[in-house]
């Protein structure tokens, strides 16, 4: 028998059944003797068009009890190697943002007094600079992969500093970034100047619009992104809306011409090897996936960064 927690299988009781976790993994009070927390922040406070992903950390574990613990194509098997469970959610202000903000940091800041990788799901973006704040805590300024059809780079939105679409222009102020290994992918979409995108390169940022990308594999970007974050440590943020609607009808703000879901996975395969210290996935709004279609992306793509991070051998 393994000595670390394992998925409960389809096999041991119907995937219709069973504990609400993660991949059905145990749940756990606290993060001590673990290696990845699975985490939930239900919020969608900080949203500025559709709501509802208070909604998608439920979705996306409901979503999550199809994945099966090995994955066949890369031969990764994360549960060999980690001990993995699911902690809950974060106790966010249903009627405060910033008080949410707090308590999201505090959660994490405690987390972190563990040796663990948090993976998130989410929620609205806004959580990953109170995530950010922790985790440089920690580790110090990391490099930073944001895939998203937005740059989140506002300098407000309705007069707040804090908001979906603040948190890499307020991490990049306080210093929680290595501005030069930060690589924003996807981004596309209309704008209100020509340069609503290009702030973020002067600051050092790399932005790869999803034009770009277009008809290509991803794994050479992958490459390309490895070679330029080195050894240090590394953040990841995967917005579902970096998806095209058509694979992701399901989150807050869609906009058209995004990413397929190979090209995410390829992106994200092609990431193993990084020192990842974090990762979330986000903006899933389940009012607005009527199929369920958007939650079982993101688990699949959670599982697959899942899949990547440091330790994990080949089964």
């Amino acid at each position: 028998m393994s000595r670390f927690n394992q998925p409960l299988g389809g096999n041991d009781m119907p995937r219709f059944a069973g504990p609400g976790t993660f991949m059905r993994l145990p749940a756990a009070q606290t993060a001590e003797g673990l290696d990845v927390a699975f985490v939930g922040v239900p919020m969608d406070i900080g949203t500025s068009w559709r709501p509802g992903t208070r909604f998608g950390p439920k979705a996306i574990r409901a979503e999550s009890a199809m994945l099966r613990p090995y994955n066949m194509w890369t031969r990764a098997a994360p549960f060999e190697a980690l001990q993995c469970a699911d902690i809950g959610d974060v106790a966010i202000n249903t009627f405060d943002l910033k008080d949410s903000v707090r308590r999201i940091t505090a959660f994490f800041d405690d987390l972190l007094g563990h040796s663990v990788t948090p993976m998130t799901m989410g929620g609205d973006h806004t959580l990953s600079l109170p995530i950010l704040r922790s985790i440089a805590k920690k580790h110090g300024p990391v490099g930073l992969i944001h895939v998203d059809a937005h740059a989140d780079i506002n300098p407000h939105m309705f007069g707040e500093a804090i908001a979906h679409g603040t948190p890499f222009r307020r991490a990049y102020e306080e210093g929680l970034l290595d501005a030069n290994r930060v690589w924003q992918i996807g981004l596309r979409g209309t704008g209100y100047t020509a340069e609503d995108f290009d702030e973020a390169r002067g600051w050092g940022f790399q932005v790869v619009q999803a034009e770009e990308l277009w008809l290509q594999s991803l794994s050479p970007l992958a490459a390309k992104i490895k070679a330029a974050m080195g050894d240090g440590p590394v953040y990841i943020t995967f917005d579902i809306d970096s998806l095209d609607p058509a694979y992701a009808p399901g989150t807050g703000t869609p906009e058209i011409g995004g990413l397929t879901t190979p090209q995410a996975m390829e992106l994200i395969r092609g990431l193993a090897g990084l020192n990842i210290v974090g990762c979330d996935l986000v903006e899933v709004s389940p009012p607005y996936d009527p199929s369920g279609n958007t939650a079982l992306v993101a688990a699949n793509l959670l599982y697959e960064m899942l899949c990547i991070l440091p330790g994990v051998g080949k089964g």
